[in-house]
């Protein structure tokens, strides 16, 4: 479900394909892809539910566990943001718990040339919870 906040996605799309809803793509020259499930599909390997409250379920995830080391899943933005100067903030939830193949997980702003400059990463979450 997408709301009027540009990028902003709850990833309830029902039937229709979760990457046009929120205005995502799958890059093609990673190595696996993001999905879109629920707890109760993820069982003992995801968080017992998503973030929101209510009658939300479903998040982005990644199955790392036939992954090697240095594999990238990568999703961008299909819509540009404009240039700003403490205006543009990126907010998310993330669940990274329980999993000895976790791994780093980053966010990164593309320049105007499309270099891709890091602006966030954490490697691990030691706490079961978003």
């Amino acid at each position: 479900y997408y709301t009027s906040i540009p990028g902003s996605c709850n990833f309830e799309t029902q039937d229709q394909e979760w990457t046009t809803v929120c205005g995502l793509t799958q890059d093609p020259s990673d190595d696996f892809d993001w999905n879109v499930s629920n707890s109760a599909v993820m069982g003992q390997t995801g968080p017992h539910t998503d973030h929101t409250p209510g009658k939300g379920q479903h998040f982005l995830y990644l199955n790392s566990s036939a992954q090697k080391e240095g594999n990238r899943a990568r999703i961008i933005t299909t819509k540009l943001f404009p240039a700003s100067f403490g205006v543009c903030r990126v907010r998310f939830w993330f669940w990274m718990f329980a999993s000895t193949q976790t791994g780093v997980l980053k966010v990164y702003t593309a320049e105007e040339y499309g270099m891709d400059i890091l602006m966030w990463s954490s490697s691990r979450n030691e706490e079961n919870k978003w």
